[in-house]
């Protein structure tokens, strides 16, 4: 089981002693320095579908509100490029597995930068992960209090004790989340991960169906129906979509588009799974996979802008209860993502906790005691950031322009300048070059000014 940093699981098949089939001499892959064969068996539609659940999760539903900061064209040219520079980034990992035999991010970073490069790859799974989780409890804390209400009457949901979401997220992670992630193995919830996908298709629909059903001017508040909303004295720009912002919200754009293209950590096993496993035939997985979510991200973060313009939510589902509440549609998208999010962050903590370990005892025997530690220390840092973080924008923000981008664009770069030695005129040495130089230029810049962004909110 592979498992990357949005959280989705993806599954390979015993390892066969057999080689590829097309004729190629590849150098045998390496999993934690033991020579081991490619594996057979997975077709490309499969690998493509592994791809997209690797490559989907929470991000999605911060897409509408980095178009709202950037306007609808200058989201596009940033989402353009960002998907662009992913395929890339794969194309120069994928060379690298051919070069040296290792599947393993981790293992990568060792040969490229010695133990340094192992620790600064294994420390940028953790944080991105620690990340992931949060937005995911983040996501249970802000619509697991809406989701029940749905099913309940207006009286019964007022005022009562599960309308306080941090007090359910403890009790969801307590009770449900804590008991999976404890276990060593937990691979049966491997197979819920392809769900993942089919939810984000059915939001996708959900945020297009929707654009028709809240009226613009939008509402300033709401009884129980459409017929009962008072509409503001809003002008008619803010019906009017904007093609190019430029503000301290757009800073949030880029982390938040590579928050949600990264599958760096998935990229490699999936490799060993396809049938037929050359560099080329998993460079034309990658781009079918990456322009499918492109086209889906696409979809759902423009609709969701048109639907709500400059008012659209951080976390774009929260938009919807002020304006549709007790919409059956709504209801069942929420109760599918959080379905999703629940199953998922056990999955997201298993390489989480692996890491810290392996960065701290080595290779040394299994320990009830430490797995148990690390679990419960891990869960209750990821806690405590949904709880006191105030906008899941900061967890996208944060993440994306550090352990994010260097993920998607640092490491890649890096690690090939480092391993393949390519003369200066070559095309992928001026390339990775280029990766390296966006990924720092990009993260240090988003960074700095979402901090900024703080320092003058807080004043």
């Amino acid at each position: 089981m592979s498992i990357n940093g949005n959280g989705n699981a993806e599954f390979y098949s015993h390892q066969s002693d057999t080689g590829d089939t097309e004729g190629n001499d590849t150098t045998p892959l390496l999993s934690n320095g033991v020579q081991r064969s490619r594996a057979r068996g997975a077709s490309f539609a499969s690998s493509v579908f592994n791809l997209m659940n690797a490559i989907m999760g929470s991000g999605i539903l911060g897409l509408a509100y980095a178009m709202a900061s950037t306007g609808i064209v200058g989201f596009c040219i940033l989402l353009i490029l960002v998907s662009s520079l992913a395929a890339y980034s794969i194309h120069l990992l994928l060379k690298l597995c051919d070069l040296t035999g290792i599947n393993s991010y981790e293992e990568l970073g060792g040969r490229a930068l010695q133990k340094p490069g192992k620790v600064l790859v294994g420390i940028a799974i953790v944080i991105q992960n620690v990340g992931a989780m949060s937005s995911y409890l983040f996501i249970l804390k802000s619509e697991l209090p809406s989701a029940i209400a749905g099913f309940l009457s207006p009286d019964q949901s007022r005022e009562a004790w599960f309308e306080d979401g941090r007090l359910l997220l403890i009790i969801v992670t307590l009770c449900v989340v804590l008991p999976l992630a404890i276990l060593p193995k937990i691979g049966f919830l491997g197979y819920t991960s392809s769900l993942a996908f089919f939810f984000m298709l059915y939001f996708t629909i959900v945020v297009v169906v929707k654009k028709w059903s809240i009226p613009c001017p939008l509402p300033k508040n709401s009884t129980t129906s459409l017929g009962a909303y008072q509409v503001s004295n809003s002008s008619d720009l803010e019906c009017t979509p904007r093609l190019f912002i430029l503000s301290s919200r757009s800073a949030y754009a880029i982390p938040t588009m590579a928050f949600s293209f990264l599958c760096h950590t998935a990229v490699l096993p999936i490799y060993c799974e396809l049938d037929r496993p050359t560099k080329t035939r998993m460079q034309k997985v990658t781009n079918v996979g990456i322009g499918l979510s492109f086209l889906v991200y696409l979809v759902s973060a423009l609709f969701g802008y048109l639907t709500f313009y400059a008012h659209v939510e951080s976390e774009l589902l929260l938009g919807y209860d002020a304006y549709l509440p007790r919409d059956v549609m709504v209801t069942t998208v929420r109760l599918a993502i959080l379905i999703s999010v629940l199953l998922t962050v056990p999955l997201i903590h298993f390489p989480a906790r692996k890491a810290v370990i392996l960065l701290l005892r080595g290779d040394r025997p299994f320990s009830w005691l430490i797995h148990v530690a690390a679990t419960v220390l891990i869960l209750g840092v990821v806690l405590l950031l949904a709880i006191f973080v105030p906008d899941i924008r900061n967890v996208f923000g944060v993440v994306g322009s550090t352990t994010s981008s260097c993920l998607l664009f640092v490491f890649p770069g890096l690690f090939y300048l480092k391993i393949s030695r390519q003369p200066f005129p070559s095309f992928d040495f001026i390339g990775a070059l280029s990766l390296v130089v966006f990924g720092l230029i990009m993260g240090v810049i988003s960074f700095s000014i979402i901090i900024f962004t703080w320092i003058q909110s807080s004043e």
